[in-house]
Order: structure tokens, then C-alpha cells, then sequence
């Protein structure tokens, strides 16, 4: 792996854990959870880590974040179809938290 591929990898991992760990509910939490394990099962598991401060909490910006991350990942090799389909993972994942946040 490339260090940009591995870059916007770590990203995108980085935004999805932390939309998980500010998610309103456990499901948000949960479908955000199922997006990261996606993304390491596309990467056989060979996926770098990257915290990101939490000190601002801005769920919609980690979430326009995470999909750039995300969708970069087609510049990389990346089959785009697998791609699209966790992008929309992540959209379903985002809609069922901002519903439970009101």
C-alpha cells in the first residue's frame, strides 16, 4: 500500500471511528462500526491508524470528511463499486444518527 493510499485509508477510518463514538444511539454507533469493518475487509485487514482530536465535535463535518477520505480511495486501485457501496453505508449510517439526534 501506497503512502497516500494509506493516508486517505487512515483518514477515512479515523472520521468513521469518531462519528461511532459521538453517535447519538447504538445503532448509529453500530452501523458506523459495520462501515470501518467494510473498509478492513477491503484492506484485508491491513489498515493504518490515525486518531482524530475530538475536542470539536462536528458530526457533519467528520462525516463530509470521511466520504472524501473514502472516495479517494478509488485514485488508489480501489474497485469504485466497493467504494460507492461503503459510501452509502456511511450515508445510511449518518441519516439513522442525525434521526435519533433530533
Amino acid at each position: 500500500m501506497q503512502l497516500e493510499h494509506a493516508r486517505s485509508l487512515a483518514l477515512g477510518r479515523a472520521y468513521v471511528a469518531a462519528l461511532a463514538d459521538h453517535a447519538a444511539a447504538e445503532d448509529a454507533a453500530s452501523a458506523y462500526e459495520h462501515v470501518l469493518i467494510e473498509l478492513d475487509r477491503l484492506h484485508d485487514d491491513q489498515s493504518p491508524d490515525l486518531a482524530v482530536d475530538a475536542a470539536d465535535v462536528d458530526r457533519d463535518l467528520w462525516f463530509e470528511l470521511a466520504i472524501v477520505a473514502i472516495a479517494n480511495l478509488t485514485r488508489h486501485g480501489v474497485e469504485p463499486l466497493s467504494v460507492e457501496l461503503i459510501c452509502w453505508m456511511l450515508l445510511d449510517a449518518h441519516a439513522a444518527d442525525a434521526g435519533q439526534r433530533g
